[in-house]
């Protein structure tokens, strides 16, 4: 009948009410117990710890510290550089390093990382296991160089040592035609394999204790690799005036060969052979 019809509705109706009210219970009870969407984005995401080396001498407490900065690595490129700009892009825009071509040419972004030196576009961010042993990733400049304001090293001394070995060819004739070029031949040519490629980053410099003691007056890895550079191209005629020039107790004799130089270099290239030789 019409009465039993409108019964059977209005319970179906009293069901999907009830229904309804205990899925609201549930969801309120549920978004109490959960964390807040904050935290749930942060328990979801990668975050690295980043203790970057911070002094500013400008500033009125100019100790050097470590400040620490998180980064999320989901959100993040993989080297250490990318690291860096983010940072000084989303959080410390007062952050202050060097960087330029960011493709391991240039050496610009040379510094400590995590107790070795190296470039930080060439160097990734500890991820899986490498990740799990390492809280942080602690940064520093160049160690044993004076610093002009925090991952910013003072590379005055480095580029005048350089300035002194004259790293360009010099002849001791006139070229008759100067549009013309200097050849050589294919097995001169090779003899500059491996010194050539220096990017002048100071990293293999700046991790010799010998550097470190009488960066006065030893020349250092990278400097003596590029001197010998000159020596053995054949295409310069002041291969004894050169040799003379490095003939001395602290420019060239305080290398003990202990391969640090080679072991840190970013091009793969061995500065301890160049000086051995």
């Amino acid at each position: 009948s019409r009465a039993i019809m409108l019964a059977r509705a209005f319970s179906r109706v009293a069901r999907r009410s009830t229904s309804l009210a205990l899925r609201s219970v549930q969801s309120r009870t549920l978004s109490s117990s959960s964390p807040s969407a904050q935290e749930a984005a942060t328990a979801g995401s990668n975050i690295k710890t980043f203790k970057i080396y911070r002094w500013d001498p400008e500033a009125d407490d100019s100790k050097p510290v470590l400040q620490s900065y998180a980064v999320d690595l989901n959100e993040c490129g993989p080297m250490v550089l990318d690291a860096l700009i983010k940072i000084k892009n989303e959080q410390d825009a007062t952050l202050t390093f060097r960087r330029s071509c960011r493709e391991g040419i240039c050496g610009s972004c040379a510094m400590n990382i995590d107790g070795v030196n190296g470039l930080a576009c060439l160097t990734y961010i500890p991820k899986g296991e490498e990740a799990k042993s390492a809280e942080a990733v602690k940064i520093y400049p160049l160690p044993h160089m004076h610093v002009v304001k925090d991952l910013v090293p003072d590379m005055s001394n480095f580029y005048e040592q350089y300035k002194s070995i004259q790293p360009w060819l010099q002849r001791k004739d006139e070229k008759a035609d100067e549009n013309t070029e200097l050849l050589q031949s294919h097995d001169d040519r090779r003899k500059l394999d491996g010194m050539y490629e220096c990017i002048l980053c100071a990293c293999c410099s700046t991790s010799c204790p010998s550097y470190w003691w009488n960066s006065d007056k030893y020349l250092g890895p990278a400097v003596l690799m590029q001197a010998y550079r000159w020596v053995s191209d054949s295409r310069d005629h002041f291969t004894k005036e050169r040799m003379q020039a490095l003939d001395d107790e602290y420019k060239l004799y305080r290398c003990h060969q202990i391969m640090n130089c080679t072991r840190v270099c970013p091009k793969g290239l061995n500065p301890a052979r160049a000086i051995a030789k």
